[in-house]
C-alpha cells in the first residue's frame, strides 16, 4: 500500500493536464480533470495496486479480472473514447465509437501526454504517446473522425514537437468547424 506515491502520481498527472490545458485555453477542462481519481472506489485502488510505473487500474484487472476503478473512471470522464461507446442507432445495433466533442478529443490528447510523461519520466519523448497509441489502437471502439483527429495530433507532436502542436490545438484545432 503507497499512499503518497499514489496520491503524488494522480497530483502530478492532474497538474500536467491542467497545464497542457491552460496552454491551448481548456481552462475549465484543465481545472476539472480526472476528479474521480480522489473518490474512494479510484483513489484505493490506486493505493493497494501502486507501482509508479504504470496504471494500478492494469495490476487490479490482473488480480481480480477486471478494474472496478477504471469502470468506474472511464464512466464519469469523457475525455476517455470508452466513454463515447454506446449502440449504433443504424444497422444491426453493434456497439460503437460516438463522434466526440472536440473540446474532449484535446483533453485525451493531453491526458496522453501527461500519462505518458508521468511513467516514462526522464526517459519521456514526444513520440511516446503516439507510439503508445499506434500499438493499442487495434482494440479501440472509436468514431473514425475522432482516431483520425487524434491520430494526427498525436503524429504531429511526434514530429513537430508539443510547443507547435499545442499552437496549432490553440489557434486551429479549437477555432475549426470542421471537426
Amino acid at each position: 500500500m503507497n499512499y503518497f506515491g499514489h496520491l503524488h502520481t494522480i497530483n502530478r498527472h492532474k497538474r500536467m493536464v491542467m497545464s497542457l490545458c491552460f496552454k491551448v485555453g481548456l481552462y475549465r477542462q484543465g481545472l476539472l480533470h480526472d476528479l474521480s481519481k480522489y473518490s474512494p472506489v479510484e483513489f484505493l485502488v490506486g493505493v493497494k495496486y501502486y507501482q509508479g510505473t504504470r496504471s494500478p487500474n492494469n495490476a487490479e484487472r490482473e488480480a481480480k479480472g477486471y478494474s472496478a476503478a477504471w469502470l468506474h473512471h472511464k464512466g464519469r470522464n469523457k475525455h476517455h473514447l470508452e466513454y463515447w461507446i454506446d449502440y449504433s442507432p443504424e444497422g444491426d445495433h453493434t456497439m460503437t465509437g460516438m463522434k466526440m466533442p472536440l473540446k474532449y478529443v484535446v483533453e485525451m490528447f493531453c491526458d496522453r501526454v501527461a500519462a505518458s510523461k508521468n511513467y516514462r519520466g526522464k526517459l519521456y519523448r514526444d513520440s511516446d504517446p503516439y507510439e503508445y497509441y499506434m500499438n493499442s489502437r487495434h482494440h479501440y471502439i472509436i468514431h473514425e473522425d475522432t482516431a483520425a483527429l487524434l491520430e494526427s495530433l498525436l503524429l504531429m507532436l511526434k514530429d513537430d514537437g508539443e510547443a507547435e502542436t499545442l499552437r496549432y490545438i490553440r489557434n486551429q484545432v479549437l477555432k475549426s468547424r470542421n471537426y
